[in-house]
């Protein structure tokens, strides 16, 4: 495994390059048995694709224990329910993740297990079946630490009243997605590099660690982590990214895409307690999806 450009030029502005490199034998082209035995039981993944306009979409796949499947240590299968996850496109119309990856095949996956704080990336290519299932080739896995991982317990029964997903399409946050987003402790942010591929990495903090600045503008600070920068070094190249926040109690989905930039000013990074870092992140279209998934999650500790 060797870093791409950007990766390598955000480690070096960091401090961080010999670390990284070190850090390179976690990263395999194949599914170990550990990550295998980790995905038998998994409900949540968030997915990063890539539209026919090249924004960046962070989206929530659920489903039942073995809704992932192994099917050899360099392919899984994912059978998500409800089957197809909605974005939109520049003109507000309305289509779902199965139409970008006929569009772009590139796929980044974030596989996150919050009761027990345990979270899986795989990166890959995808390739859709004709029964609808998406079988995806892997060429990047690897576990992340448990860092800034709020715990919580999916509920043990589907929702009784889950109901068909309504959609909601806009340019701007409203002021109950700016209330929603500034009372998150967890997010997810997808990325992509033009040659390379998709990647979708987890993020959390205390509520209020995103902040909004107006309808069209977010900052979130980058707490320290495993200075590999997978994510800053695809922004560096492409900054189009989506960011996804999930309310865990009714599975509700709030999904943004715009561009984000990395913020370095030691000033402004000051202005926020442990940030290494600062992201802006500016607003292209925003998709709200209620009844997106039917899981439910309760708070933890």
């Amino acid at each position: 495994m060797t870093f791409h450009s950007g990766e390598i030029a955000i480690q070096n502005q960091a401090g961080v390059r010999d670390e990284a490199q070190r850090l390179c034998h976690l990263i395999s082209d194949i599914i170990k048995p550990a990550a295998q035995e980790f995905l038998k039981n998994q409900q949540l993944a968030v997915v990063s694709t890539v539209d026919t306009n090249g924004k960046v979409w962070a989206s929530l796949l659920t489903g039942e224990p073995g809704f992932i499947r192994v099917l050899s240590d360099q392919i899984i299968q994912l059978e998500p329910n409800p089957p197809t996850p909605f974005l939109t496109t520049e003109g507000g119309e309305v289509t779902n993740l199965y139409q970008n990856l006929t569009i772009n095949n590139t796929v980044g996956l974030i596989i996150i297990d919050l009761a027990n704080r345990r979270r899986l990336r795989l990166n890959g290519k995808a390739n859709l079946q004709s029964d609808g299932k998406i079988n995806i080739e892997i060429e990047q896995a690897f576990f992340n630490c448990p860092k800034y991982i709020q715990v919580r317990y999916v509920e043990t029964e589907i929702a009784e009243s889950f109901r068909q997903p309504e959609i909601f399409v806009r340019d701007v946050l409203t002021q109950t997605d700016e209330k929603w987003i500034t009372q998150a402790d967890t997010f997810f942010i997808a990325s992509c590099h033009p040659e390379i591929g998709a990647d979708a990495s987890h993020r959390g903090g205390s509520p209020g660690f995103v902040q909004v600045l107006n309808s069209k503008k977010l900052v979130f600070p980058d707490y320290q982590g495993n200075n590999m920068f997978q994510t800053f070094g695809n922004l560096l190249v492409n900054p189009h990214a989506g960011l996804l926040f999930i309310k865990f109690e009714n599975g509700h989905t709030l999904q943004l895409t715009g561009q984000a930039n990395v913020i370095w000013d030691t000033v402004r990074v000051s202005d926020i307690p442990n940030a290494q870092r600062l992201v802006e992140f500016n607003i292209e279209q925003v998709l709200e999806i209620r009844n997106a998934c039917s899981l439910r999650w309760r708070f933890g500790e």
